[in-house]
Formats: structure tokens, sequence, C-alpha cells
């Protein structure tokens, strides 16, 4: 085992990169804070400037996917889709299977420079979480509770705000709402029976009020939509704590563009089409579990270098007071100072772990169970 890659499995490695993107991020979130008074003087000077200080933060934890694992996306589409991209407002509509599918996502919209102008439909919950919520707030990310009676007029004026962005936009859309389990497949599958429609083998059952929401609100905005299958080759399941000890994963991901004005207007039909959609997406996710390849021409976005000289700016930035400050401790010699800075390393290490179990699969919503409960 090389130098590096022993580095990438030890603890304190880990406990540093988080100290950086912590305290980066509250950094960065007092910095968004500051800018609220551009609101009323000029609305876009205000967005563009938050769009730079969210790509600061969110590259951190795509730089830990390009340079620290290494691992590999490549994109099955043709070239006149990829030529598109970073040039048009879109909805991404991406399967939830995987815990870090979002993080493949960024590393698309990073490399077609649009991660820091990029959107999603967030459950309200997120909005508590320091860092990524308190970000996303500022990037006036719509925030659902998951009940579209409430929801509704929510979501609809958020979407409606977003008509004159100024950077191009990816809206994100996970519109299984939730991520992929067993138990919550077998659910969303008696779901479909009851419906009358096609069971799914690799995908939860559409929900289709936020596509056609989205649709809706964005029609005249977004150019297109954006279908993108995930999965990792040899059977991988990757996790960010994978990641972090730098474990190498090759995503491959089928995009098909499909124009917006080709999207049905009526609510009804855009549903059905949603549900087609992802009737197509599992055959996709068929093929690709029987052959180990998507359809479509193979094509590598290059990686960019900005990630990695962000990180390093901050971890530079960050880390050299952070040493003299230790050694000053420890040269001290004394017990109760060193011992509370054991205690805040121990405090820290739980609340970087804190925002690692965020990701992970099992200890995501129950959000997909409501109607096991109402059968209850």
């Amino acid at each position: 085992m090389g130098l590096l890659a022993y580095l990438k499995t030890q603890f304190v490695v880990h406990l540093l990169i988080g100290f950086v993107f912590v305290v980066s991020g509250l950094v960065i979130n007092f910095t968004q804070l500051c800018t609220l008074a551009l609101w009323p003087i000029s609305k876009q000077l205000y967005r563009r400037i938050n769009c730079r200080l969210a790509y600061s933060l969110w590259s951190q934890l795509v730089m830990l996917l390009e340079w620290w694992s290494c691992t590999e996306c490549t994109l099955f589409t043709d070239q006149a889709t990829v030529d598109r991209f970073g040039k048009e407002h879109a909805v991404v509509i991406l399967n939830h299977n995987f815990e870090i599918d979002f993080l493949c996502g960024w590393t698309m919209c990073e490399r077609f420079g649009v991660l820091g102008s990029s959107k999603v439909l967030a459950k309200r919950e997120l909005l508590c979480v320091p860092l990524i919520g308190w970000t996303w707030y500022f990037l006036e990310i719509v925030f659902c509770k998951r009940k579209w009676e409430e929801d509704r007029d929510i979501v609809k004026e958020g979407l409606k705000r977003l008509a004159d962005y100024p950077e191009c936009m990816w809206f994100l859309l996970y519109c299984e709402g939730t991520r992929f389990t067993e138990t919550k497949h077998r659910i969303s599958m008696e779901v479909a029976a009851s419906k009358g429609l096609p069971p799914l083998k690799y995908h939860l059952l559409p929900r289709t009020k936020g596509f056609t929401t989205a649709v809706q609100c964005l029609r005249g905005t977004a150019g297109a939509i954006y279908d993108v299958t995930l999965n990792f080759r040899n059977s991988k399941n990757p996790s960010l704590l994978g990641i972090l000890y730098g474990k190498k994963y090759e995503a491959d991901m089928c995009v098909r563009r499909f124009p917006l004005e080709d999207i049905p207007t009526d609510e009804n039909d855009a549903a059905q089409w949603l549900h087609k959609l992802y009737q197509e997406k599992d055959a996709l996710q068929e093929m690709y579990k029987q052959k180990g390849t998507f359809p479509g021409e193979p094509i590598k976005p290059a990686r960019r270098p900005w990630t990695l000289l962000n990180f390093l700016c901050w971890a530079t930035i960050l880390l050299s007071p952070l040493f003299s400050f230790v050694l000053g401790v420890f040269a001290s010699g004394s017990p109760l100072l060193i011992l509370t800075f054991l205690g805040f390393v121990g405090a820290a290490s739980f609340g970087v772990r804190r925002l690692i179990g965020v990701t992970e699969i099992e200890k995501g919503s129950s959000y997909g169970n409501q109607e096991l409960k109402k059968k209850e």
C-alpha cells in the first residue's frame, strides 16, 4: 500500500477533511447571510455571488469523488446532447437508488459549469441541517413538507421565482421521492397494482405531482428534461464513507434529452408520460444488469482542476492556524486544556459522522412507508 493510499484510510485525515468542510461551510454560510443586504439593491448580483459561494462548498464533496477516490463517471448519450449541457436551463430526473447518487449528479453539474446554480426539490427537514440546508436556503432552493395539499402553492411560488435566474440552472428532481429500499419497493408496487400500472423492478413508483408542477412552472424557462439513469459497474453499492476511504468506483450514467415542449401540457397526460419514462428507465437498468453497459456512445467529460484547487485553498487557510493551536495546547502541559481539546475533537468527529449519516440509505426517512402504516 502506497503512502497516499494509507493516508486515505486514516481517521485523523478524515477528521481534517471534515474540519475544512465544516469550518469553511460556516464561513460561507455567514458570508451568505451578509449578502442578504444585496437582495433589495440587486437581486441578480445576490444570486451570482451565492452561486459561487455554494460552489466553493459543494465542490469540496465533488473533489472527494473526483480527486480523492478517483471515481470514474461515464456518460452514455450522444454528442449533440452533451453539446447542450451548461447552455440551457433543464430539469434533471435522476433515479434514487444509491447513497452517492446526488454526488454523481453534482459531479456532472461541476463538469459542465452549473454546480453552484443547481437546484433541487428538498424535504423541509434539511432546512435545519447546518451547511447543507443553510446553503440551500440562500440559493432559493424549494423546500417541501411532502404533503401536497400544503406544498402545492409553496412549490409553485418557489419555481416561478426562478424564471429570471441569471445563471444556467439544472433543477435536479428525484421523482421517486425517497431512496429505494426493498420494503418501500414492495409497498410502492402494491400501489402501482392498485392503480393498474405496470410493475417496476428497479425503481419506486414516481410521484407525479412535483414533476407536473415543475414542468408547468418552468415551461418557457427550461429548455429540456434530462433523464439520467445511474448504475455502478461490478454491482458496486458505493457510500460516502467509501469515498472518504478512497475507494474507487465506476459510475455509468445513461442520459436522454427530451425537449420540454414535447412534454404534454395536460397534468394527467404529463403524469402518464412520467410513468412511461420510468418503465423505460427500468428497461435500461435491466439491460445494464444483463450486459453491464447502457446504450449510447460512452463519453467521459474531463474533470476540471477547480474543485481540487478550491479545497487546497481552504485547507491552507484553515489548517495552518489549527496546527499552531494544537501544538500550543500540548506544549502548555495543562491536563484540563488537553482534555478539553480532546473532547472538542470527539464532538467534531460525532458531528462529521452525523453529516455523513444524512446520505445513508438505512438511516433515510420513512417517506414511502405511509401506505404500510395506513394498512396497519
